[in-house]
């Protein structure tokens, strides 16, 4: 496990996979991470949360707890237009509580709420309520019935 001079904050039970990197982030109670996943800074996940092979954390993003994140997906910090060069800042990205996140969905800088389900391969660019499944690219947004 690569660390980096911020501490990182790691509950009890907690499971890693190496190789795996770990940068000051928090990490809560009963976790699972599977290998070649990386966390960046300032990020926290919650407890009883899984986190599958290949999948990458950017600083900013806060995953509640219950959450199942899939092989490969992806979280950005930040949203391209034409001032983000010069005048780059990150952006927070927020998942509820019991989100299923498919493999290699891409998630921008959004929030994602309580029991929402993202499609594989899905490509979220907008908030998704709670209890909505969100797929497609860009991902469109159901209720759950």
């Amino acid at each position: 496990m690569n660390k980096n001079d911020k501490k990182i904050s790691l509950g009890e039970n907690v499971s890693i996979v190496e190789p795996c990197n770990l940068y000051g982030c928090e990490i809560g109670n009963n976790v699972k991470i599977g290998p070649f996943v990386e966390i960046q800074a300032d990020s926290i996940v919650g407890e009883n949360t899984t986190i599958s092979s290949h999948s990458f954390i950017c600083s900013g993003v806060k995953i509640g707890s219950g959450t199942f994140i899939g092989h490969g997906v992806m979280f950005i910090n930040d949203k391209f237009d034409s001032d983000s060069i010069k005048n780059w800042k990150m952006m927070e990205t927020v998942v509820g509580d019991r989100v299923r996140i498919g493999s290699n969905a891409t998630i921008l800088p959004v929030n994602i709420g309580d029991d929402s389900i993202i499609g594989a391969g899905a490509v979220v660019t907008k908030d998704v309520p709670s209890r909505h499944v969100a797929y497609g690219n860009p991902a469109k947004c159901y209720p759950l019935s």
